[in-house]
């Protein structure tokens, strides 16, 4: 068990005046400069040396931040979305980092981690230390990353599939995917009928402002250039997603209200 009490922060300060942080816990101590950008962690322990680089991405989702330890967490072209503190019961990595409060959900990919705070109030200065030192002792343990469950895999070609659906499939590994995990999340296929493509957006995409700007000008008008079938594309969501959009869609009403009142 990794328990982060003693966790001290000390501020410096560089010859140009530049501001850094330094988190020590359990032996290992992290730099990290204001802007959280990129940080470096090294071990000061004498034995079991752990040296990693690990970086944060900013994504078209201002509520979630993509972490990159420098190490590969899955596979290539596998992903695993938690948007739920339930959903980790595989991942012992994804059920520590939801034990941090305020992180909402885990989205994690072949060498990066997704993390989406539960809202506006909740400060990234503020999670970001603990974020950190959960991911450094998670990959100091040599614990696995999954204990069970089943990744999403590079979107099968299946020999029952026609051929609108193969060229779809394609065309999502091939030119969409790779794009939509750059920016810290995943889109997984669910299915294709009478000209409609459906598809589910995983982690930073579940609740991003800009997701169906991209479902409609980026995904839609791909395929419907390569594929003249292919009509329409249609966001599919669970139970989880639902709430998240509507969380969403309150916090717009709360903000255009501001706006009507000054």
């Amino acid at each position: 068990m990794h328990v982060f009490i003693h966790i001290r922060i000390m501020y410096l300060y560089s010859d140009l005046g530049m501001k850094f942080h330094r988190v020590e816990t359990k032996g290992l101590s992290l730099i990290m400069n204001d802007n959280f950008n990129h940080y470096g962690i090294q071990s000061i322990s004498t034995s079991n040396i752990l040296r990693m680089f690990v970086q944060t991405q900013e994504t078209p989702n201002p509520n979630s931040l993509k972490f990159l330890p420098g190490v590969k967490v899955l596979d290539d072209g596998q992903t695993m979305d938690f948007p739920t503190g339930q959903a980790a019961y595989c991942s012992p990595l994804g059920k520590l980092l939801f034990r941090i409060e305020g992180v909402k959900g885990v989205f994690l990919g072949p060498d990066f981690i997704t993390v989406t705070k539960a809202d506006d109030d909740v400060d990234w200065k503020l999670l970001k230390p603990e974020i950190f030192a959960t991911i450094m002792d998670f990959f100091a343990s040599g614990l696995p990353v999954l204990n069970e469950g089943t990744p999403n895999q590079d979107t099968q070609i299946n020999e029952d599939d026609d051929e609108v659906v193969q060229m779809i499939k394609e065309l999502l590994d091939t030119r969409i995917r790779p794009t939509v995990q750059e920016d810290g999340g995943d889109i997984v296929f669910v299915g294709y009928d009478s000209g409609i493509v459906k598809l589910k957006m995983q982690g930073a995409c579940t609740s991003c402002p800009s997701s169906v700007v991209t479902l409609k000008n980026g995904v839609q008008n791909m395929l419907q250039f390569y594929i003249p079938e292919v009509i329409e594309v249609e966001q599919v969501f669970d139970e989880a997603d639902k709430v998240a959009v509507e969380a969403f869609e309150q916090v717009e009403k709360k903000i255009q209200a501001a706006k009507e009142n000054e």
